[in-house]
């Protein structure tokens, strides 16, 4: 899944388009709610190395809200990882290229329930 990708599906099922309120960041994009601009998700791009992998190669995150019983099983799965820049206790990061379509929305689905 690509992130043109995750803000078709954020349009499609949730009305919302991707808001850059970061000048200094223009690759970092955050996924509202309508009414309340409260967030549930957060997608920038940013070094392998910043998540722990191998290289400097430039890879689009997602960051979505979560519920903190998933976090510490999902983290031991390839894809996922503790929160980039975000409360670690309740945000996940995903590696969208790495993992299915499926598995993004789904968590975006949950992170935007969680946020409502």
């Amino acid at each position: 899944m690509t992130r043109e990708e995750v803000f078709l599906y954020a349009r499609e099922f949730f009305g919302a388009e991707p808001d850059y309120p970061w000048d200094s960041e223009p690759d970092y994009a955050v996924l509202r709610h309508g009414g309340s601009k409260k967030w549930f998700g957060v997608i920038m791009r940013i070094p392998r190395c910043r998540l722990g992998l191998d290289g400097d190669e430039q890879v689009d995150i997602l960051n979505v809200k979560c519920d903190p019983r998933l976090i510490g099983s999902l983290i031991l799965k390839e894809g996922y990882f503790k929160a980039y820049h975000m409360s670690k206790e309740h945000w996940l990061t995903l590696l969208i290229g790495e993992l299915s379509e499926e598995e993004v929305t789904s968590l975006l689905t949950v992170s935007y329930d969680l946020t409502k």
